[in-house]
């Protein structure tokens, strides 16, 4: 007979990520996960003390799967692979999106958020502006990744457009859709996913303007 692997902690929460990526984090309870784990219910509470504690493990379970950017090198290249992780790991899990905030952060998730912000503040970003930075970074991975993983389409070459021309609304009466649907897929080459990169950039290029501002030390460099 196979001895049955010892209950932990980690097997728990990694149960539980099972049942949110197949059902969503509603279906998360302490029922739903020992039966993935095939105990009782009541095992799980040597471990977990409740539900609610489930759930903030499971937060951290999330951060600990998005890339800790390094310091001391080039905040941007930093940013932008922290963000292009995050956005990978809330695409794979899209229920993790309503778990990125909780009243009981784990370490996970203060590690992240502390290395971002010794990241800028390392670079001349004040601590107010580091914040600022951090905001709009994060409110718009977290955007994107909601709309990447509600698009009525599986993003695949020529989706975009297929649905694109499905809901096309009439040129005249909506002549700059019209026109902008044209320019776009004119050459076939329009993606949706690549608007990541580009809007990435767009916020990345303003910090750099206003640190620069902020720290004119920084523009003899």
């Amino acid at each position: 007979m196979t001895p049955r692997t010892p209950l932990s902690r980690k097997r728990i929460i990694g149960a539980a990520a099972a049942v949110a990526d197949q059902a969503g984090v509603a279906a998360v309870s302490m029922r739903s996960v020992a039966k993935v784990l095939g105990v009782e219910a009541m095992s799980l509470y040597h471990h977990v003390p409740s539900k609610e504690a489930l759930l903030d493990d499971l937060a951290d379970w999330v951060f600990e799967r998005i890339e800790l950017p390094e310091v001391g090198g080039s905040w941007r290249e930093a940013l932008t692979a922290r963000a292009r992780s995050a956005r990978s790991v809330l695409t794979a899990h899209p229920w993790a999106l309503g778990m990125m905030v909780r009243s009981n952060p784990g370490p996970a998730l203060l590690q992240d958020h502390d290395r971002l912000l010794g990241v800028l503040m390392t670079h001349g970003f004040s601590a107010a502006l580091a914040t600022h930075a951090f905001s709009a970074i994060d409110a718009y991975v977290y955007g994107f990744a909601l709309t990447e993983t509600s698009l009525p389409f599986e993003p695949e070459d020529g989706a975009e457009e297929a649905f694109a021309v499905k809901v096309a609304a009439p040129a005249e009466l909506y002549p700059h859709i019209a026109r902008s649907r044209a320019e776009l897929f004119g050459d076939g080459g329009y993606a949706f996913a690549d608007e990541f990169d580009y809007g990435l950039e767009l916020l990345l290029e303003s910090l750099e303007r206003r640190v620069a501002d902020a720290s004119p030390a920084l523009r003899e460099r």
